[in-house]
């Protein structure tokens, strides 16, 4: 499958020029035109990179690339001994960021809802980054967490009173501890994000709204694997994923 096809059907799918993004989407490096196996992951590190060749990757798919608006542009250091491996082994990188974590079928927000019994509200506005419903069964948040920490596989951090039960909720998924305020304006029991920041402490102390941070990496694996499977399956296409856990 030539690699044109592949991303001229991502940018319709995904449609990543809907959005004012940190960061381009779609074919970041160019490193072949033929694409026959499919690895996918959280983010292009050197360490992805490497597994994925060892995988025999031609191709790789992942939520977080290069080129971050505000980052330094030149091609020196790390970026310059990453693109240097793709481009030496002739590897394409293919990236989506916000595009991959609205997206109503394969996104991160829909994705992790699945796995963790949530139910949409149908109230979500297209291209909204927060995302809410309700618990399929309602819980506290002690239970919660326990629910989260197996489902997950990571412990997350819950700034609330335990006993506190749960009912309707709000998630992003990564990096989403500045939208707390955009959630506490649903009138949820609850937000989860990937990560937390001091000051999210006291507003969830204050705002009387339970706040669950379940890891980045953690809460953004799962777009990626649904995206990269229907890839596969769509393109006849070799796949796997390539797991770099990440304490963050």
């Amino acid at each position: 499958m030539h690699i044109d096809a592949i991303t001229e059907y991502l940018d319709k799918l995904l449609q990543p020029s809907a959005l004012n993004d940190y960061c381009p989407n779609g074919l970041q490096v160019h490193g072949r035109d033929d694409v026959n196996k499919l690895v996918v992951g959280v983010t292009a590190s050197m360490e992805f990179l490497e597994k994925a060749l060892l995988a025999e990757a031609d191709t790789v798919l992942v939520h977080h690339g290069y080129f971050w608006r505000n980052e330094n542009p030149t091609i020196v250091g790390i970026k310059k001994k990453r693109i240097e491996f793709l481009l030496d082994n002739r590897i394409n990188l293919i990236a989506y960021h916000l595009p991959l974590d609205i997206h109503y079928e394969y996104g991160n927000n829909k994705q992790l809802a699945i796995r963790l019994g949530f139910e949409i509200s149908k109230a979500i506005k297209p291209q909204s980054l927060v995302w809410h419903g309700i618990l399929s069964n309602p819980m506290s948040i002690e239970d919660l967490s326990l629910h989260i920490n197996n489902c997950l596989n990571r412990p997350p951090l819950i700034i609330s009173e335990p006993k506190k039960m749960i009912r309707n909720i709000a998630w992003c998924t990564g990096a989403a501890q500045n939208y707390f305020e955009d959630a506490i304006a649903l009138n949820v029991d609850a937000y989860l994000s990937g990560e937390i920041s001091e000051s999210t402490v006291h507003l969830a102390k204050e705002s009387g709204v339970s706040y669950i941070s379940a890891g980045h990496y953690a809460t953004e694996r799962y777009g990626v694997i649904a995206l990269g499977q229907h890839l596969a399956q769509k393109f006849n296409l070799a796949y796997d994923f390539v797991e770099i856990d990440s304490p963050v």
